[in-house]
């Protein structure tokens, strides 16, 4: 059975909205997205991949349900509105019980919850409409839902920077199970002064614009986006051709360094596409920038891919955006894939200078295309705790 991405949305660092984004990411003049601020570390300027936009809890329609009110749920509600007819066609046709929704996050609205306890340390008392609910994981699903009235299943995946990838394949086999016809996946994340702490207590975190695979490479930038996909059997643009999910089971945050469940990951997605090798047109790095991640997956990649596939990262773009990295980055490969008779590709913005510890790699570069359409491309997604899963998308 094939499964259809028949509409898609996307804001992030890049821009709002699939048109915008698509500019900021074929641009061939130098990296767009994200900004040197210290938002969120006062006194210390970090490049971190933010909306360009404003976006507040305050967006949300009137009268939502304090637990609901958030601004991960206000960038969720952007998101919706571009393929909110498309999305309400297609629960016409099926009834809104037939329609599932799987989302992967993994902030919520714990930026609320940070402006909540610094008024309470000030003044002693909780905010008017802070409710604890907001900070909960599940919250995203269950806005969305709420929101457009959908009966069928809805939950929320946050298995770190997998979540959105695995959202994508959870609604895949609803859609094969039969439990669900029509389902709305993707992935939101918003910045806030909780996570950013966390990755400098592991020194991970670039001050300038990330570097992946450069021998100067510092670390990640942090960012934030959503991207939401309708889905189903019915013929759309792109096909979500395979998937592929391991364990590694290694280390709290440290991949295994060999890679073995990255690569198994992808061997895992060719075989279900029914794919080898030498039919991935392109494949989109997890690409952090990270000295670790870096060293694995180029293995990974030249191991089972070899060193002709072209490959880039977008994160220096997008930053990391984290439970959303999948689901923004396979809205990337959707622009990739669809309205792209040249084959461009999105290029790797880094400074050039190989490690020559890591297997060299066909790295994209600037108005590099096929000079055809592309018909299949991998993106990876791999986590703390060894979370891997990786997505091949076709051509409809």
């Amino acid at each position: 059975m094939t499964v259809y991405m028949n509409a898609m949305n996307v804001i992030c660092a890049l821009g709002s909205g699939a048109d915008a984004v698509r500019a900021a990411l074929f641009r061939t003049d130098g990296p767009s997205g994200g900004e040197l601020t210290d938002r969120y570390t006062p006194g210390m300027p970090l490049h971190l991949g933010t909306v360009r936009e404003a976006v507040a809890a305050t967006d949300l329609p009137a009268g939502i349900a304090p637990e609901l009110f958030s601004r991960n749920n206000a960038l969720l509600d952007r998101t919706l509105a571009a393929i909110r007819p498309a999305v309400e066609a297609a629960m016409a046709r099926v009834g809104p019980q037939r329609v599932a929704i799987v989302l992967g996050t993994s902030t919520s609205g714990i930026s609320g919850g940070e402006i909540a306890v610094s008024e309470r340390a000030r003044t002693g008392a909780w905010p008017a409409g802070f409710h604890y609910g907001q900070q909960e994981l599940g919250s995203p699903a269950q806005y969305l839902a709420l929101a457009l009235g959908v009966a069928g299943p809805s939950y929320t995946i946050s298995t770190a920077c997998s979540s959105s990838a695995k959202s994508l394949v959870a609604a895949a086999r609803l859609l094969e199970q039969g439990i669900a016809d029509v389902a709305i996946a993707g992935g939101v994340d918003t910045l806030c002064a909780f996570t950013i702490a966390g990755f400098r207590s592991l020194d991970s975190v670039s001050v300038e614009r990330c570097n992946p695979l450069s021998a100067n490479r510092q670390g990640i930038n942090l960012g934030e986006g959503a991207a939401l996909f309708l889905m189903s059997r019915e013929a759309g643009p792109v096909r979500l051709a395979g998937w592929g999910e391991t364990s590694d089971a290694h280390h709290m945050s440290a991949p295994d360094p060999a890679g073995a469940g990255a690569r198994a990951a992808m061997q895992q997605a060719l075989a279900r596409a029914g794919l080898g090798p030498a039919d991935i047109d392109y494949l989109n790095l997890h690409g952090t920038a990270t000295e670790q991640n870096d060293a694995m997956e180029s293995r990974a990649v030249s191991d089972l891919l070899g060193s002709d596939v072209p490959v880039s990262s977008t994160k220096p773009q997008t930053g990391h955006t984290l439970a959303a990295a999948g689901a923004v980055e396979a809205a990337l490969m959707y622009l990739t894939l669809d309205g792209n008779p040249h084959g461009r590709l999105p290029a790797h913005w880094w400074d050039g200078v190989a490690d020559d510890a890591l297997p060299a790699l066909h790295v994209v570069g600037p108005d590099e295309s096929l000079g055809r359409p592309v018909r299949h491309v991998m993106s990876n997604s791999f986590a703390f705790g060894g979370s891997n899963s990786v997505l091949v998308m076709g051509r409809g």
